[in-house]
């Protein structure tokens, strides 16, 4: 059977996804407080010059609508993805793990842009991003939109620095222990998103 893991979801289920998180925001009275910020983003992308053939690597240069401010200019590099099928709730996931490597900012034209409108919650090390992404195959045709769910670890440098440590004897078992109890939060988290999405799909 040909199968495929696609990040998208019906605009219902993204709704019920702020209305959950707009929520818990409001209704947090103890403990570690869930900050919001609604951004406004365009992604451009350009081919790298430095790869070869079909082998190249896109370029991605994100900016603020608002005020065209560069937030971010960076080549992404796919280590890995685990695909995670849930069959007893109304969404699957995936976790993949990324290398994002700061590049000068491209010349030329990009061959692809796309627009991000985005609601960004993070809680203590974790941040979720919930996004509608707009895109436009080419002028003629109309623009296309999909929705996501991410939750990413809010400091890479933090995961880097507890995996160092994990099996350090010359540290407390509490520093060794620390990326184990990182990741394990990561997956709680993930597993109450997946717990909570609508039954309807």
């Amino acid at each position: 059977m040909d199968m495929r893991f696609e990040s998208n979801m019906p605009s219902s289920q993204h709704r019920h996804f702020n209305t959950l998180l707009n929520n818990l925001k409001t209704s947090a009275q103890h403990g570690s407080p869930l900050e919001y910020e609604h951004l406004y983003l365009v992604d451009n992308f350009y081919t790298d010059s430095a790869g070869a053939g079909d082998s190249r690597e896109k370029v991605r240069v994100t900016r603020d609508e608002k005020t065209s401010t560069v937030v971010q200019c960076v080549k992404k590099i796919r280590l890995g993805d685990l695909n995670i099928h849930s069959p007893k709730r109304a969404a699957d996931w995936r976790v993949s793990v990324n290398l994002e490597v700061p590049v000068p900012h491209p010349l030329g034209t990009p061959s692809y842009s796309r627009r991000k409108d985005r609601m960004r919650y993070t809680h203590e090390e974790f941040v979720i991003d919930l996004t509608q992404v707009t895109t436009q195959p080419n002028p003629n045709a109309p623009p296309q939109q999909t929705h996501e769910l991410e939750l990413e670890i809010a400091r890479p440098e933090l995961l880097l620095a507890t995996a160092a440590k994990r099996n350090d004897v010359s540290v407390s078992e509490l520093e060794r222990s620390a990326f184990d109890e990182l990741i394990r939060a990561f997956v709680n988290n993930a597993r109450i998103l997946v717990r909570n999405s609508l039954d309807t799909w």
